[in-house]
């Protein structure tokens, strides 16, 4: 999986002190094997303080800067690329900025439908489905180098990007028909096939297309909620099986069952497909519409997250150690990490995305951070609240995170960490993000009618879809 892009122009920046890692923290942890208090936890809910609407306008810095005139953001702090997960971050950090008046009506709309206009001109890979990343200034395709050229698609990354248009659109239906034609010009064949199994296209060395399964647990599940949005049935997607679990700290942790040796994919264990599912759904049912945020119907979901987080508070308590996993940038090689609770069979395991261990960029992740405090209100999260509050630049939006072994910040900006800080503010303020509107039909409804038009779309015009059985499909073979 590629949503952030691997290369970016380091810059120097003012940031404070970080503090000591929980140097008061209570020694060894008391747990029991079992115990799972994170599941008891409240949300965090409320007005904003001021302290956190000052936190929103220093995130919203970010897009203030890096937004281009062809309606697109850049992912990383003056780096003019971008991937449609990052993309979806800048769209939740519109309806963020409104919704919480950091912006005013008025500018959210004018953002909303250059953007929206953007991705409605975006050439698409092979015809089908927007490409893994595209140059923010001219709207063209490009690899990770930001040099022209196509390089396939992500199903996780457009599932983000699904749910995403479908918050906004049922927030605005002003600007429902212009979303719904984006969405009206992808072919649906290849990224999901008749079992419900998500894939993302890849080019081999000949440059011929090969339609791989992609995700793991956490992230699969999450990214597949996007497409059952728009009626596209994913079904063996959103299932968590196959899973198991490994004791971390007392707790029962859950990672993907699929051997990486064998299927080539890490099955990493991070905080942020967990945090987004519990801030965007409440760990709810794609198409729930309930609206008290005590319920949870999705309750696998609910007590994964719980598990993960706690292993978190756990080995904090155990050893001092202020612990906020997930997958974030850095400022030099290799910049990008999965920075683990779990993967490849060990606890803690910070890895390159070829696999490459590498302990030293371990970190605090800001936008984990924060989606722990709102997700699970306890003194732990206080703490990583303050960490949070003290790696920021007013100027510049907030760092990608700190690193473990006290050698400073991560000096990088980005718009997943800045937008995933929005919309986790508001959904303090506001709860559950996707709010169910009251319009009418819209382009979509009325194009598909009374037939299950998420079963037409993935079909109408689109080369065959992948027949792959279930058993055969975690292998990554061509379709």
């Amino acid at each position: 999986m590629a949503r952030l892009l691997r290369r970016l122009v380091a810059a120097t920046l003012f940031v404070a002190p970080l503090l000591a890692a929980a140097a008061d923290a209570p020694g060894a942890a008391d747990c029991k094997p079992g115990d799972l208090p994170a599941a008891t936890y409240p949300h965090r809910s409320g007005p904003l303080t001021a302290q956190e609407l000052g936190m929103a306008r220093t995130a919203w810095k970010y897009f203030e800067n890096n937004t281009q005139p062809t309606g697109l953001a850049n992912a990383v702090d003056n780096y003019p690329s971008t991937t449609m997960w990052d993309t979806a971050s800048y769209l939740g950090a519109i309806v963020a900025a409104r919704e919480l008046g950091v912006i005013t009506p008025q500018q959210a709309d004018e953002r909303l439908g250059k953007l929206i206009a953007a991705l409605g001109g975006l050439a698409l890979f092979r015809e089908e489905l927007p490409n893994k990343v595209y140059h923010t200034q001219t709207l063209e395709k490009v690899d990770y180098a930001n040099k022209p050229g196509e390089i396939g698609f992500s199903a996780l990354d457009l599932g983000r990007l699904l749910v995403w248009l479908k918050i906004a659109k049922e927030r605005y239906p002003q600007h429902a028909d212009a979303i719904d034609r984006v969405v009206l010009r992808w072919k649906w064949g290849h990224v999901v096939d008749r079992s419900g199994m998500m894939f993302g296209a890849i080019l081999d060395k000949d440059r011929n297309t090969q339609y791989v399964q992609e995700g793991r647990l956490g992230y699969e599940e999450y990214a597949a909620k996007g497409f059952q949005l728009w009626g596209i049935a994913t079904e063996l997607a959103a299932r968590p099986e196959p899973y198991a679990t490994v004791p971390i700290y007392c707790v029962e942790v859950p990672y993907d069952a699929r051997d990486p040796r064998k299927y080539y994919q890490h099955n990493y264990v991070v905080t942020e497909s967990y945090a987004l599912d519990g801030i965007e759904f409440n760990w709810d049912l794609a198409t729930d519409r309930d609206t008290d945020d005590r319920r949870h119907s999705q309750a696998w979901m609910a007590d994964f997250a719980s598990r993960v987080y706690q292993a978190q508070e756990n080995r904090w308590r155990a050893t001092g150690i202020l612990t906020a996993r997930s997958e974030h940038q850095l400022d030099a090689e290799p910049y990008f990490v999965y920075d683990t609770v779990f993967t490849d069979g060990y606890a803690w395991n910070t890895i390159t995305e070829p696999g490459q261990y590498v302990p030293q960029y371990a970190a605090v992740s800001l936008k984990a951070a924060l989606g722990m405090w709102v997700l699970w209100q306890s003194p732990y999260t206080d703490r990583l609240f303050e960490q949070v509050t003290r790696n920021a630049d007013p100027a510049r939006g907030f760092l990608e995170g700190v690193l473990e072994n006290g050698k400073g910040p991560i000096r990088a900006f980005t718009a997943n960490n800045n937008g995933i800080i929005l919309e986790t503010l508001l959904f303090k303020a506001h709860g559950k993000l996707l709010k169910w509107g009251g319009a009418g039909p819209s382009l979509w409804d009325r194009t598909f009618g009374g037939t299950p038009y998420g079963t037409r779309a993935r079909t109408a015009g689109t080369p065959p879809p992948c027949t792959r059985s279930a058993a055969d499909a975690p292998g990554a073979s061509p379709c």
